[in-house]
């Protein structure tokens, strides 16, 4: 809970994160922590509950929200029901490349879907990388979209993701991150998708050797404030925030670059299948679902918008 002292004392704030310590995020926020620690004299401090200790993602948007905690850095998908304009950014194939992700949220269309998380009690306060996403699974290799057919994949707890799985031919499962290893070892699904470390870290290489690099999101991920903790702030502590938050963005994505090459390489170590697929075949399946969720105006603008960055 946020105890604003006086200038002597220290405030903590506390932070998840639901990836295991040393992941790119982790360090991220820890990153972030030990900027405002040290531009604000050590009034204030952030500790990292890393691992899922407080909660897989969607346990933790709650506590943010209502300011149990202070910090949070999640996966963008889930706020896909609360937050429409980051359905945007959760849109198979809306991104070209890691560099056009990069350039989109960096810019005054990333600032608009940063606006967007205030009126749900949520400052945002920096987008960090999370790579390309692509399907992995324990039956067989997939390079074009009937090679899908029948297979069942555990996705991010999000419509988008379901919607995309079951336009490209296989059965849907959304579910918590820490239940997919046990959930593909007993065969209650048949794989998962998501980039390269958390393929590595969560070890799901040992269950699912087949990587298909389909490639269908470059999801980034959002790090949020409770709206109420970050307005206690004092006008120059609020921009050490948000410019902490800035630099931390730079940290985070040399350390994602770093670790995805590293992580695919252990994967390829420990015997992972790992293969090229015609994407052009999956983003032609994607028609229904940008129909379903870009329904109205606004969204459509923001998604003609992101495909004029160059």
């Amino acid at each position: 809970m946020l105890m604003l002292g006086t200038a002597s004392a220290q405030t903590v704030l506390k932070s998840s994160d639901t990836h295991p310590d040393g992941y790119p995020t982790v360090e991220g926020v820890k990153y972030f922590g030990e900027l405002v620690k040290e531009r604000t004299g050590g009034r204030y401090s952030v500790e990292v509950y890393h691992s899922a200790q407080l909660g897989e993602e969607k346990d933790t948007i709650e506590q943010v929200r209502s300011g149990v905690i202070e910090l949070n850095r999640v996966s963008m998908a889930p706020f896909n029901g609360t937050v429409k304009e980051t359905i945007v950014p959760a849109l198979p194939y809306i991104f070209r490349s890691e560099d056009h992700m990069h350039k989109v949220m960096d810019g005054p269309i990333g600032d608009q879907i940063k606006a967007a998380f205030e009126p749900v009690g949520l400052v945002a306060l920096a987008f960090y990388d999370a790579g390309a996403r692509s399907f992995y699974n324990s039956k067989r290799p997939i390079k074009k979209v009937e090679d899908m057919k029948g297979l069942k994949f555990r996705v991010i707890q999000s419509d988008i993701f379901v919607d995309m799985t079951t336009a490209l031919g296989a059965n849907a499962t959304p579910m918590p991150y820490g239940e997919v290893y046990s959930s593909i070892e007993t065969t209650v699904i048949d794989g998962a998708e998501n980039n390269f470390p958390s393929y590595d870290t969560a070890k799901h290489y040992e269950v699912a050797k087949y990587y298909s690099m389909d490639e269908h999101t470059i999801l980034p991920e959002v790090f949020v404030m409770n709206k109420a903790a970050f307005d206690k702030l004092t006008p120059e502590d609020q921009a050490i925030f948000r410019q902490a938050a800035k630099d931390s963005v730079a940290k985070q994505r040399e350390l994602w670059t770093a670790k995805t090459a590293e992580s695919r390489a252990t994967a390829e170590k420990v015997g992972a299948e790992i293969n090229e697929v015609d994407k052009q075949d999956f983003i032609d399946a994607m028609k229904p679902v940008y129909d379903k969720h870009i329904p109205d105006e606004v969204l459509k603008k923001l998604v003609d918008d992101v495909r004029a960055v160059q």
